[in-house]
């Protein structure tokens, strides 16, 4: 390892004289609490007014003068932190010693009150910080953990003093966690409870007794510490583990755990405590010259350090309590205090975050490297023998494998030639083993060598193609390239979007991220392990594709976010220089830039257009041109949106586009010609008549003549045979519902039958508000002798089928909303909110009418923030001016949410006139706005 020779990894601690108590914290002179509270004055001050002889009443002046130093202090520390707020190292070490005069202060007060004039060797109590305030890092709201130390069992003078001390530190609303102890207690619980023994690890003394404190240091470290290595790093490793799947068990989780989350500040804790119990090192910087990490990893793991630390102080004020979690609203407003701004069309929280994630990044390879290395020599030995004797495959000329990971025989050899670099990932992904720490180390170091000469090599192009294409699980090496930062060096195009994130509900994951998560997904497709839930992207890929072309593609898709430009025409752009560089041939250029530019095509057609128009199919056919591109940017959409995190992908989606792969392919192979509403509607008259073979003839004829086209070429054969049933023999003033949940397309469907009348759609999405269901589409129609038929697509919050157990309330509040008993307006005000933590999303309204993509009806899509009662206000606006709406589809993106619906005029007609559409455009906005204030009231 380069910076670690003579590195001690031995499982004892490393020998040295009786230990000194740990130094009192000395905070920056700028955090000034040395200068604002003296322990001494403070004590003196209290003592001087403790004539009663009442306890309560002499704790309450020690509480009075301490609570006004504590909140004066706490008072200039915060506002040395907002005007210094990136120096949180200073701050966490003057909280630690505003602390130790609180807890000095309160024993100077509880011996007063509890006076011994002949105190015997029993009668002695020494006060130790433990854990975090051992450490001497506190944020503004840590808890205070004590331990107090006694020689022997405890006395009722020092159950006394405690007491005392505890109600006072309590009265000043401090959170106390503590513990009463011997010597032998502590080695004796540290023994058997690693939480125990870790809180031990860094105890620190504060007051009272000193040489009860060096004993127990000196014991510590002579019976329990020494020989038991091996087992600590064990219950760390696991407890590490542990805590990262509480966590979500990923470093990119939405809103993370500054603390607890993987590459939080826990991680880097557990790495000073491994290197503490094994090496006695005194502080974190002393990890350096116990050989465990390098000067230029001491730097990150420093630099990571008082970030996550800043980022948690500013949580806690922002708050007023211990708060760990960076939810969404929390996020933005920590990044205003540290300084960022919005620049270069992204918001300031974005940048922010794509900072955090980054280090958090750097975090997870300080630990990997460091745990790695001592699980392997230490932890996990038989485990890592068993491995090695299981595979069969032996390593390459110029590897070796030490303990069951690659490792290099000759590290100057090896980076002789710089396309080793490329080589390991490809010989770790040929042989199945994980890379050796060294390795890491190694490449980290020597990115400099991936220079313009390496990234025009064809044999790098080759490998890196090979690392895509041959092995069968590409995100393993792509996932490990760019966490060590090789990705982002072969194609410096990549390192902007590492760590991005984009700040909105839809997105779990950051940008690379994602595009790894793609790839993944196009992998498992490829192995034939999604063959029942993805048939049609599986079935291409049996088929044949240009595999080159659709791995690149993926790996380029995103590669334009992050600035204020289209990203999918930037990340075209970008891809036209990138591929000839990756050795694709200039037909494979030109398809990989197509497919980038056009990635959203097809997701967009399928969620936001009715594919039941032939309109749409016909223009979604005639930008894709070619069979080949179809089958492409198909594979491609179906990754793009599983990528984007669990639960995205639904059956809906599956649904939409494989309807539209089909029609589009049909329409491809048998002319544009053929796809048109006089042939639909043909085929689904006679497909009606097929299924309700069993009516006379004169009802079927009825039926069949009593709708107009859109109807036909609209539904479904089983939709159509709903309504046929709904609408047979319905009365004037009767309202008839069908309600069915549908598993296999991920909703309910909701169809409704009653006499046409003016503001039906909006009325029945106000009643689908009301009772939770969120539409994601819906049709209605007007029969030719007067009935509307409405079909509502609706799901529950989780994006499934509402549930059966709720459709009679469904049922009913649909009926009440009908007939008027209930005012869908009224009734959503106090149900139309958007949680707080939700809040800071913003979505710019965007209203855009299109009268060119359906041949009879004007389609304006609306773009805007989502909200329960979203959906009703804008029908409600469109039929208070007339407007009458023949279908909607609804795609929601997280908190943003695109509504388009396809509407004529009272007249019939298409709205052509730009001053319609500008008036409509206004009062649309408005009850937007409107709706939105209502929202957050």
């Amino acid at each position: 390892m380069p910076g670690s020779e003579g590195a001690r990894l031995d499982a004892r601690p490393t020998s040295t004289p009786t230990p000194t108590p740990a130094a009192a914290p000395q905070p920056d002179a700028r955090f000034g609490v040395a200068q604002l509270l003296d322990a001494a004055a403070l004590s003196a001050a209290i003592a001087a007014e403790l004539a009663a002889p009442d306890p309560r009443a002499a704790r309450a002046v020690a509480v009075r003068h301490l609570a006004a130093a504590k909140a004066t202090a706490n008072e200039h520390l915060e506002a040395v932190f907002k005007a210094h707020p990136i120096e949180a190292r200073t701050l966490i070490t003057a909280q630690a010693a505003l602390t130790d005069v609180l807890v000095r202060v309160a024993l100077n007060v509880a011996c007063l009150l509890h006076p011994t004039p002949n105190p015997t060797e029993a009668e002695r109590i020494a006060v130790l910080g433990v854990g975090g305030y051992g450490r001497a890092e506190m944020a503004p709201h840590s808890d205070v953990d004590l331990l107090f130390l006694t020689p022997w069992k405890i006395t009722p003078w020092a159950e006394s003093v405690i007491e005392s001390m505890l109600y006072i530190l309590w009265d000043l609303k401090l959170k106390v966690g503590h513990s009463s102890r011997t010597v032998k207690d502590c080695l004796r619980l540290g023994r058997d409870d690693i939480t125990i023994r870790t809180a031990l690890l860094e105890h620190r003394f504060i007051a009272g007794y000193e040489p009860l404190a060096v004993e127990l240091g000196d014991r510590l470290w002579s019976d329990l510490f020494r020989n038991t290595g091996p087992e600590f790093i064990e219950a760390k490793l696991a407890e590490r583990a542990e805590r990262h799947k509480r966590q979500g068990g990923q470093r990119y989780v939405l809103e993370p755990n500054v603390k607890e989350g993987k590459g939080g500040l826990r991680d880097l804790q557990t790495l000073y405590w491994i290197g503490k119990y094994l090496h006695r090192v005194p502080s974190s910087d002393g990890l350096v010259g116990a050989g465990l990490l390098s000067r230029e990893e001491y730097e990150i793991f420093n630099r990571a350090e008082n970030f996550l630390w800043a980022a948690r102080c500013h949580l806690h004020y922002i708050t007023g309590r211990a708060t760990d979690v960076l939810t969404f609203d929390l996020q933005v407003e920590v990044a205003a205090r540290m300084g960022y701004r919005d620049s270069a069309g992204r918001r300031a929280v974005e940048h922010f975050m794509q900072d955090y994630f980054r280090l958090a990044t750097r975090v997870g390879e300080l630990t990997r490297i460091f745990l790695t290395e001592l699980e392997a020599r230490h932890a996990k030995r038989e485990a890592s023998l068993f491995g090695i004797f299981k595979r069969t495959k032996k390593v390459r000329p110029g590897y070796k494998l030490v303990q069951g990971r690659i490792d290099v025989i000759d590290q100057r050899e090896f980076l002789a030639d710089k396309l080793n670099i490329l080589r390991v990932f490809e010989e770790a992904l040929r042989t199945g083993y994980l890379l050796h720490p060294n390795i890491m180390r190694l490449l980290a170091a020597n990115l400099d060598l991936i220079d313009d000469d390496m990234r025009e090599n064809p044999e790098a192009r080759r490998i890196f193609l090979d690392l895509l294409l041959k092995h069968g699980n590409p995100e393993r090496s792509l996932r490990r390239m760019n966490e060590l930062g090789v990705l982002g060096t072969f194609i410096p195009e990549f390192e902007a979007i590492v760590a991005m994130m984009q700040f909105n509900l839809y997105h779990h994951y950051t940008v690379d991220e994602h595009i790894i998560q793609t790839i993944s997904c196009l992998a498992q497709i490829e192995r034939g392990e999604l063959v029942e839930e993805l048939p049609v992207a599986s079935g291409i890929l049996k088929d044949g594709v240009n595999r080159r072309v659709l791995y690149v593609a993926l790996l380029l898709h995103d590669i334009g976010k992050g600035r204020p430009e289209d990203h999918s025409i930037i990340g075209a752009q970008i891809a036209r220089r990138i591929c000839p560089r990756l050795g694709l041939d200039a037909e494979e250029c030109e398809t990989v830039e197509w497919l980038v530019r056009y990635h959203l095509l097809m997701s967009d057609m399928a969620q936001k257009r009715d594919i039941g128009d032939p309109r749409t199919v016909r223009d979604f056919a005639k930008a894709v041109k070619t069979r080949k591109r179809l089958d492409l940017l198909t594979v491609l959409t179906v990754c793009d949106i599983r990528g984007v995190g669990p639960g995205t992908w639904n059956n809906w989606k599956a649904m939409l586009l494989r309807q539209l792969y089909k029609l589009t392919s049909d329409a491809l192979e048998g002319g544009l010609e053929t796809v048109n509403r006089e042939n639909r509607k043909d085929e689904a008259k006679l497909a009606l008549r097929a299924r309700l073979s069993n009516w006379e003839p004169a009802a079927l004829d009825h039926e069949t003549g009593r709708h107009y086209a859109p109807y036909w070429q609209g539904l479904s054969t089983d939709t159509h045979e709903v309504f046929a049933t709904l609408l047979r023999g319905i009365g004037d003033d009767e309202i008839r519902i069908d309600l069915h949940p549908d598993p296999d397309r991920d909703a309910t469907r909701a169809c409704f039958a009653l006499a046409d009348h003016p503001g039906i759609f909006s009325r029945l999405a106000g009643a689908l508000a009301l009772v939770g269901a969120n539409v994601v589409d819906a049709r209605t129609y007007t029969s030719k002798d007067g009935y509307a038929t409405a079909v509502f697509w609706v799901q529950d919050i989780e994006g499934r089928p509402y549930e059966v157990a709720r459709l009679p309330r469904l049922r009913g509040m649909i009926g009440k909303t009908l007939k008027g008993e209930i005012v869908a307006r009224e009734a959503l005000k106090d149900r139309d909110k958007v949680k707080k933590r939700d809040r800071e999303f913003r979505f710019p309204t965007h209203i855009i009418f299109d009268n060119e993509g359906s041949d009879i009806y004007t389609i304006i899509e609306v773009d805007t923030r989502d909200r329960p009662g979203l959906l009703f206000d804008l029908t409600r606006t469109l039929a208070n001016n007339n407007i009458y709406i023949a279908s909607a589809v609804i795609a929601t993106y997280g908190a943003q949410v695109v509504d388009t619906f396809y509407v004529k005029d009272m007249f019939g007609l298409k709205l052509h006139a730009k001053s319609k559409q500008e008036a409509l455009d206004r009062k649309l906005r408005q009850a937007i706005a409107e709706g939105a204030e209502r929202a957050i009231a």
